[in-house]
Order: C-alpha cells, then structure tokens, then sequence
C-alpha cells in the first residue's frame, strides 16, 4: 500500500478523496489541520520527510470570494505562497504534485469554452491567490499537474446545492442570477479524476503534467442550476421553490464573477481517458446522498 498525501481532508475534494479509502494500491491520508496548516509551510518538508509519499494532491485552499476581498493576507498565505513552498519541498524529495485551481483564474470575457493556455486576467482577490499559486507551483521544480475546476459541490461543506436546498426550505420563491454561465462539477468526480492523475504520476515517470480542466459536461447558469436542484430535490419529497431569474447587476457582492467560465475538457480527455459525465446526472447523485429517492 503506497500513501498518496492529501491537504485540504476537511473540503469537498478532501472529503470525495478520503471516502474512496484505497484504490489499486493507494491509500489516501489527509493530516489535520494541526499536522499540515497551510498557513505554517515552514513546517511542509517535515511533512513530507515523514514517509515515503507516492504523490501529493493539494486540495486545500481558501476558498470563500466574497471574504477574501477583505482577508488579503490569509488568502494569498493559504492559495499562493503554501501552494509554491508544497511543489519547492515536492520537488526536493522527488514526489509528484497535482494541485486543484479555479475557473476565477479567467476574466469570463470568452464565449468559447477556456483552452488550458489561454490568457489569465482574473477579477477579484481570490483569482488572483489562485493563479498565483499555479506560478508556484509551475516554477517548484519537480513534475507536477494543475487541475482547473468549476463550480464546485458535493454532499459536505458548503456549497451551491446545500445553499439552494436550505433556503427552498424557508422560501417559496429564490432570486438568482441568470446572467453567469459555467459547468457545475461534482467533487466525487473531480477527486476521482486527482486521484487517477496522482496515481498515474506515481507509477509513469513519463506521465503526462502541465495544466488541465476538469468539470462535468454541459453549459448551465446559476438559475437554471437552482431550478434544477428544485426539480431533483421535489422528486425526492425535499425542499423545493420557484426560481426567479435575475442580473448579476441586481445581486451585490464584494467580489466580481465571471460572467462566462466553461472550461474545455478536451486535454484531459485525451492524455488521462478522463470523459466528465454530464453535469445534470452528477448532480442527481449528489442530491440522493442528500435526499435519499421515495421508496413508495
């Protein structure tokens, strides 16, 4: 059994890593926050000198927008300065290094879904820490792969799905934004595709690096996600409410999205076999966790 080491084991990503246990020989191990704080990387090389480590999947990260316009200094320690000192000390001991990104790297000005290589221009703090950290970590010195995702949910933690289930619970009707477009991605399927790239990484030397993208497939917005959320959750007896579409412009927020942030799947697909399935079954096997189906 080889240990493939994992930051970030209390997250969504963290969490559809850990569930999985094992896997062909891998075992996936996240130390707590008081063995591996990202906000201490002075103490990451004894981490890593700690056992013989197959691969790392850095999926730690802060992660709330809206907040890191205020909490500068903790977002850029935890999403740019860990992820550059993780690949430095990496790459010291030989041990490849996936790294999960963001979507927000981008500026949301394509109509075209994103290319791995494209321009970055990202639009707010939390952006900015993120694309950041993938310079770290392209520049550490050893191999490693930079995962880019989108829209984020799963069972655990916060997220899209939960929020919208929580407040069709106390609602009847839910304003939500219309004008964002984006590709929903189950953290089950993303840590599936991190762990079939670390453990690639692990026993090919010539295994494929550099950056990718990874989200489920098809185009959606943030209302006709919630409506969609409503009609699975109303399937299985949960919460449901009526949507009602708005502008970006009628729904203030400290940090600016982007309005267009569809990532091209197609590297992924070809280098990795990764074929992401469509964002509408993902999410229905999210909601079944949450919602278990009527057995009447």
């Amino acid at each position: 059994m080889r240990d493939i080491l994992v930051t970030g084991g209390s997250g969504q990503v963290g969490r559809a890593l850990l569930a999985a246990a094992e896997h062909d020989g891998f075992r996936f191990v996240a130390p707590t926050r008081d063995e591996l704080d990202l906000l201490r990387p002075e103490n990451f090389a004894g981490i890593l000198a700690a056992r013989p480590w197959a691969a790392i999947i850095n999926a730690g990260a802060y992660t709330a927008v809206d907040k890191a316009e205020t909490e500068v200094e903790e977002v850029w320690r935890i999403n740019a300065l860990a992820p550059a000192v993780l690949a430095r000390e990496a790459a010291k001991v030989n041990v490849p290094l996936v790294h999960v990104s963001t979507d927000y790297v981008f500026s949301g000005l394509s109509d075209r879904p994103y290319l791995e290589d494209e321009r970055v221009a990202p639009l707010g703090v939390y952006g900015a820490s993120k694309e950041a950290g993938e310079q770290g970590v392209r520049t550490g010195g050893g191999r490693c792969v930079i995962l880019r995702a989108s829209w984020v949910v799963s069972p655990w933690r916060n997220n899209f799905i939960k929020t919208m289930l929580r407040l069709g619970a106390e609602r009847e009707v839910l304003s939500v934004v219309a004008d964002q477009q984006g590709s929903p991605t189950s953290a089950i399927d993303l840590a599936h595709a991190l762990s079939t790239i670390a453990r690639t990484l692990a026993y090919d030397a010539a295994a494929p690096t550099g950056t990718f993208h990874f989200s489920n497939a098809g185009v959606t917005t943030w209302a006709d996600f919630a409506a969609e959320i409503f009609r699975l959750s109303a399937a299985r007896g949960g919460p449901s409410a009526r949507v009602e579409p708005i502008t970006t412009a009628q729904y203030s927020t400290a940090a600016r999205r982007p309005a267009y942030s569809c990532l091209s799947t197609e590297r992924i697909q070809k280098l990795y076999g990764l074929t992401p399935r469509p964002w509408r079954i993902a999410i229905a096997d999210i909601i079944d966790e949450l919602i278990p189906p009527r057995t009447s």
